[in-house]
């Protein structure tokens, strides 16, 4: 009997050599096709075997095996993820909002805080094609907020996942169920649909209480993909989710979503390629059980870019514009003035990369960006990349981005006993130099790795200041009088031990150092600005010892979080899977299966061990 396409793959992707896999193609550096052992940047590629062999459920998860990315979970449905610090603090209500995330080419951040609902976005793991995480900045071709990092979840056509698959893994405190359909109608036009259910069991307050805040999501999708000629391909797909997380007293915080995404792409007999996508999502959330507001918002998105040559230029141009639409009804201690509002978003950008010599190379984009409360960003970048040989590549950067100001920084009104913080309407955009520098090696075919420096400049970060005459006895509001800078290197590798044997290992270390401008009130420190931890270490082994058996093994370390009681620790997961027919696959996996109850980031839970039982049906 032969295997199904999928598991066939699989069987392909493990026989790849590591020079194989480096010349797998991104498109988030340059927005457009690039062998990634030719792309100036700290791109590190979460490939769909690696997803599919840690066993990851959700997107965070799957977010943990980037070396280059910070990864804390809060409690069971809220996360938070940081590339090169800043990764916020829930006590000077500062967010990690500094980081740009993409699901198929749609924005899903929120533009009310600029940061992520990471319970929201959700995706069949095994319908990810892969997902390019680019550490450092990538406003030239991104825009505002793609600030310390962009992570672009790429999931697979439907003609990559026909037939059925069902998927549940399931505990004593966690399940997951999965299924999906694909086929095709006639030899252009594929589809597949699919549905998801996630639930977790509450994890445990700092004393060691039921934290009482289990989560569940409950959503399904589908996906269409026609090829009406050689040149274009028409892509339609959406989603719809629900779900709720508890909260202390027996009270629910729900929240809800529908997206759907149309995308046009053309490619031309020269290589040029031409891409129209329009979106539009739609979020809603209910936080008044703690404290917060009742919100939704609308979100309409169009853009256009050209790929192409011209002479020994490559250029990529495109425009965009965007407009949210957004409602908030919010209690007594947090609500919006005004409540509801229209934010628009415009934007073009150019893009030229050129050789200055065979083995020598020079990217230089700008990007033009109208936000709604700043006004006009010029956003450049110039990067400059030297490859003495084809295993070898040195890069340098030097770019800018910021962080556009939202409602949350204008309009905002919170009222805690005799504190007040008002939004401050004449608030600055938060800004970013960047300056980097890499080299990505193979010596050998068995071997590759890639090691950056980065040096980051900040100004106008947001702080906490005083606000006279404010409707408080202690009345306070935005400022943006915080400027420093973070420093650090990053690195990872990989070697083919054996050819049934890969290590993987990454490292980050970073530092920082604040500063409060004059005149400031540097109430709660520079702490503020996030509790980011000196180094972070990461380890990955994935064996397939006997035909048919895989075993996936995933190590850890956090250095303590800075000016927080979060101390070091390390922690272990893993998957054995067992492909017993070749349309079943049973597996085990564990996740923080070291001894005790760790705490990950300030005021979150206790987070336990979980295992996990998992079959999975192919036809």
């Amino acid at each position: 009997m032969s295997l199904p396409a999928q598991a066939q793959e699989l069987t392909d992707l493990q026989s790849m050599s590591i020079e194989d896999l480096g010349e797998v193609n991104v498109t988030s550096v340059s927005k457009s096709d690039q062998a990634l052992s030719d792309a100036p940047a700290s791109i590190y590629v979460i490939s769909h075997e690696d997803i599919v062999r840690s066993g990851a459920l959700t997107i965070p998860e799957m977010l943990r095996l980037a070396p280059n990315l910070q990864v804390y979970q809060t409690n069971p449905g809220q996360w938070v993820v940081t590339a090169r610090g800043l990764n916020g603090s829930l006590q000077a209500q500062n967010f990690s909002n500094k980081l740009l995330v993409l699901v198929d080419g749609r924005t899903v951040y929120t533009p009310l805080f600029s940061g992520v609902y990471w319970d929201l976005p959700d995706v069949l793991p095994d319908s990810v094609e892969r997902i390019e995480v680019i550490s450092g900045p990538g406003a030239t071709l991104w825009g505002s907020n793609a600030v310390n990092a962009v992570i672009n979840v790429i999931t697979r056509s439907s003609a990559q996942t026909p037939g059925l698959s069902a998927v549940a893994r399931v505990g004593p405190d966690r399940q997951a169920a999965g299924i999906r359909f694909g086929g095709s109608a006639g030899e252009n036009l594929s589809y597949s649909i699919n549905a998801r259910y996630l639930r977790e069991d509450a994890f445990f307050a700092p004393g060691g209480a039921d934290a009482d805040d289990a989560w569940r999501r409950l959503g399904g999708g589908f996906r269409l993909d026609w090829t009406p000629n050689e040149a274009d391909t028409v892509t339609l797909q959406g989603d719809i989710f629900d779900g709720n997380a508890a909260q202390s007293g027996g009270l629910r915080e729900p929240f809800s979503g529908r997206s759907l995404t149309a995308r046009w792409n053309r490619t031309t007999a020269d290589g040029g390629e031409t891409q129209a996508q329009l979106f539009y999502d739609r979020i809603f959330r209910d936080e008044r059980s703690g404290g917060g507001a009742r919100f939704h918002t609308d979100t309409f998105d169009g853009e256009i870019q050209r790929s192409f040559s011209l002479g020994k230029h490559q250029l990529v141009a495109g425009a965009g514009a965007r407009l949210v639409k957004y409602d908030i009804i919010g209690s007594t201690s947090l609500y919006f003035v005004p409540g509801k509002a229209d934010l628009f978003i415009a934007n073009a950008f150019v893009q030229d990369r050129f050789a200055l010599a065979p083995n020598l190379s020079v990217t230089a984009g700008l990007k033009v960006e109208n936000l709604p409360y700043s006004g006009a960003s010029l956003l450049p970048e110039f990067r400059l990349a030297w490859k003495p040989s084809g295993s070898t590549l040195i890069w340098g950067a030097v770019s800018r981005a910021v962080r556009s100001p939202t409602p949350f920084d204008e309009d905002v009104e919170e009222r805690v006993g005799p504190i007040s913080i008002s939004g401050n309407p004449e608030f600055l955009t938060e800004k970013l130099t960047a300056i980097e520098g890499g080299l990505r090696i193979q010596p050998a075919e068995a071997f590759s790795a890639s090691v950056t420096g980065f040096y980051h400049l900040y100004d106008d970060l947001r702080t906490i200041e005083l606000n006279p005459g404010g409707p408080a006895l202690v009345p306070l509001t935005w400022g943006n009088n915080l400027k420093g800078k973070t420093y650090g290197i990053e690195a990872w590798g990989d070697l083919r031990v054996a050819p049934w044997w890969t290590l993987a290992g990454g490292a980050t270390v970073l530092k920082r150092k604040f500063e409060f401008e004059p005149g400031a009130f540097g109430i709660l420190g520079t702490a503020q600005l996030g509790n980011d931890p000196p180094y972070v270490l990461k380890l990955h082994s994935a064996m397939n010892p006997v035909r048919d058996l895989t075993i996936d093994l995933d190590f850890r370390a956090y250095g303590a979080l800075r000016q927080s009681t979060v101390p070091a620790y390390e922690e272990l997961g893993g998957r054995i899977a067992w492909q017993a027919t070749p349309n079943v696959t049973l597996s085990v996996q564990g996740t923080n299966l070291l001894p005790g109850r760790h705490q990950e980031y300030p005021q979150g839970d206790l987070i336990p061990g979980r295992v996990l039982g998992g079959v999975e049906l192919r036809f």
